[in-house]
C-alpha cells in the first residue's frame, strides 16, 4: 500500500504584495506539526512556505499601504502572480492525500484560494485548516473547500486526526475541531491544552527532510524557538489569550539549552525567542541567561520583553549572555489611550525601559499603533512624538486591526465601525483599508496615515544605513569624493 502524504502550507501574502517581499522563515507552527507526524505517524509529511522568496527584500511600509496593496487586492481576485503558479505546481508534484493549511486572518482569503487549487487538483483531497484565525472566528467552513477547521493547539489533533482517515473512521470523537459530516457541520468540544511543553518535537529537527526547498533557506529562517506558551497580560486587541490562554506554560531551561545546542549544529548563529512575552517571570529569565551563559557562551539572541519586566539587573544579565535585541510594544504615546487598550503601562514607563535597554548596549525595535476606536489627531501626535523621542533601532508600525474573535472586533461592531459585509482580506496591519476611529473620518485618517508611514520608512532606513556603515564612513558619506561603492552600497539599502 501506497505510504499517505500530508502537505503542510503557509499560504502566501507577502509575496501577493511582492513577489521579491518575503516571510524568510521556518513556520513555527508547520515546524511543530511536521515534527509531530513524523513522529508519531507512518504519513508522509511535506512543508510548503508559498510565503517565502529566495530573492528577498526588505518591505517598506508606504509600498504596502501604496502599489503593493493594488498588487494584493489584484492577486486575490484574479490569482495572477507567479506565487499561485509555483503553488498549483507544488500541488501536483507532491499530490497529498492531506493538505493543512495554517491561518492568520491577514492571510484567510489567501488561504481560501490554495484550497480552492488543492480541490481543483485532487477533489477527494482532505482540506485542514488550523492557527489563530480558525481558533477565533466562526463560519470558517463556510469556504466550501474546506473540510475540517482545527481550533487551539493542533499537534495532537492533527495526529488523531491522520490517524482516523487512514483507518476510515469518522472524526466525531476527536477533540478541537469543526467538520463536515453528511451536508451538516458538527463542532466537537474543545481540546485540553498541552501541559508538559517538552514533550513537543524542536521544529528545525524536521526541515531537511520535510521542508520543500530547504537548501534556499538561510540558517537563519531557523532562529525562532518559543520558551513558553501563553500571555497573562490582556491587551484589548490581542487575541493571543483566545489562542494559547492567559496562563503561561513554561518549558524548562535543559530543553531550550538542547533545541539551541541542535540549532547551532546546523549554523544558527543566534536565536529569537518568539514567545508573545518573553521571560514572564524574573526567576525564568534569570535561570535562562545563567545557563546560557554556561553552555552557551557566544550565541546571540533576542526577544519581546514586556515594559515591565525591564530592570537594571535583568538587562544587564541579558546582555551578558548575549542579548542583542530587543523587541517593546509601546503602542501608543498617549497615555489615556494606553489605558483604555489595556496595556498596562504607561509611556512614561516605556520611556524609561528604553532608556535602560539602550544604556546596556542591546538594539531596542518598539512597536506602535494607530488608529484604535478613540483615537484622535492629538493622541496619533502624541504617538508620533514617542517615536521621536525613543529613537528605537527600527519601527514596527502597525495600523489597528480588529480581528475576528477578538475584544476589539466585538467593540467595533457595537460602535458601528463594522458592519455585516466586513471583509477580512482587506484589513490587516498595513491596509490603507484600516479605518476604525470613532474620531477621524477615513480621508483624513488616510492622511495621517501616510505621514505616519513615510517618517517611519525614513527613520528605518536611515537606522539600517547606521547599523552597516561604521560611524567613521558613515560621517564621510557627506564629504565629497566619498568613494562611488559606499554611495551605491548606501542607494542600495534606501532603496533608491
Amino acid at each position: 500500500m501506497n505510504q499517505k502524504k500530508i502537505l503542510l502550507i503557509e499560504p502566501p501574502f507577502y509575496r501577493l504584495y511582492k513577489e521579491t517581499y518575503s516571510l524568510d522563515r521556518y513556520p513555527l507552527s508547520l515546524g511543530y506539526l511536521a515534527g509531530t507526524i513524523q513522529r508519531e505517524t507512518d504519513w508522509s509529511v511535506h512543508v510548503y512556505n508559498a510565503d517565502f522568496s529566495p530573492q528577498s527584500e526588505a518591505m517598506q511600509v508606504s509600498y504596502m499601504t501604496g502599489k503593493g496593496f493594488e498588487n494584493y487586492l489584484d492577486n486575490l481576485k484574479h490569482m495572477s502572480g507567479s506565487v499561485w503558479k509555483e503553488v498549483e505546481s507544488i500541488l501536483f508534484e507532491v499530490q497529498p492525500d492531506v493538505i493543512g493549511i495554517t491561518m492568520k486572518s491577514q492571510n484567510f482569503a489567501s488561504g481560501c484560494l490554495v484550497a480552492k487549487l488543492a480541490k481543483r487538483i485532487n477533489k477527494d483531497a482532505i482540506v485542514i485548516v488550523g492557527g489563530p484565525h480558525p481558533t477565533m472566528a466562526q463560519n470558517v467552513l463556510d469556504c466550501k473547500d474546506i473540510d475540517v477547521c482545527v481550533r487551539g493547539e493542533g499537534e495532537r489533533t492533527i495526529v488523531e486526526l491522520l490517524h482516523a482517515i487512514e483507518r476510515e473512521k469518522g472524526f466525531e470523537n476527536i477533540a478541537g475541531i469543526v467538520f463536515r459530516r453528511n451536508g451538516g457541520i458538527v463542532e466537537n468540544g474543545s481540546r485540553q491544552f498541552i501541559e508538559d511543553l517538552n514533550t513537543l518535537c524542536f521544529p528545525h529537527e524536521s526541515a531537511r527532510e520535510a521542508l520543500i526547498g530547504y537548501e534556499q533557506y538561510p540558517p537563519s529562517a531557523f532562529k525562532n524557538i518559543f520558551a513558553s506558551r501563553g500571555c497573562p497580560y490582556n491587551c484589548f486587541f490581542c487575541g493571543s489569550k483566545n489562542i494559547w490562554s492567559r496562563r503561561v506554560r513554561f518549558r524548562s531551561t535543559d530543553n531550550i539549552i538542547k533545541e539551541i545546542i541542535s540549532l547551532q549544529s546546523m549554523g544558527v548563529k543566534s536565536v529569537h525567542f518568539d514567545d508573545d512575552t518573553f521571560g514572564i517571570k524574573r526567576e525564568n529569565i534569570k535561570e535562562l541567561c545563567e545557563a546560557m551563559l554556561v553552555n552557551l557562551p557566544n550565541l546571540k539572541w533576542s526577544c519581546e520583553l514586556h515594559i515591565k519586566l525591564v530592570e537594571e539587573d535583568i538587562i544587564a544579565l541579558m546582555k551578558d549572555a548575549g542579548c542583542q535585541s530587543v523587541q517593546v510594544g509601546i503602542e501608543s504615546g498617549n497615555n489615556e489611550i494606553l489605558k483604555k487598550m489595556r496595556k498596562n503601562t504607561t509611556i512614561e514607563e516605556a520611556l524609561r525601559a528604553c532608556k535602560i535597554i539602550k544604556k546596556h548596549g542591546i538594539q531596542l525595535q518598539t512597536f506602535f499603533m494607530i488608529g484604535l476606536p478613540w483615537e484622535t489627531e492629538e493622541t496619533i501626535r502624541d504617538t508620533v512624538e514617542a517615536m521621536k523621542r525613543i529613537q528605537s533601532d527600527d519601527v514596527i508600525y502597525s495600523i489597528f486591526t480588529p480581528y475576528p474573535g477578538t475584544e476589539a472586533f466585538e467593540v467595533c461592531k457595537k460602535s458601528g465601525l463594522i458592519g455585516d459585509d466586513y471583509n477580512v482580506s482587506l484589513y490587516n496591519h498595513k491596509s490603507p483599508a484600516n479605518s476604525f476611529c470613532l474620531n477621524i473620518d477615513k480621508e483624513r485618517f488616510r492622511e495621517l496615515a501616510f505621514e505616519v508611514e513615510a517618517m517611519v520608512d525614513r527613520v528605518n532606513r536611515r537606522n539600517k544605513v547606521k547599523r552597516v556603515f561604521s560611524p567613521q564612513v558613515f560621517s564621510k558619506v557627506k564629504e565629497k569624493g566619498v568613494s562611488k561603492s559606499i554611495k551605491t552600497g548606501i542607494k542600495m539599502i534606501l532603496g533608491k
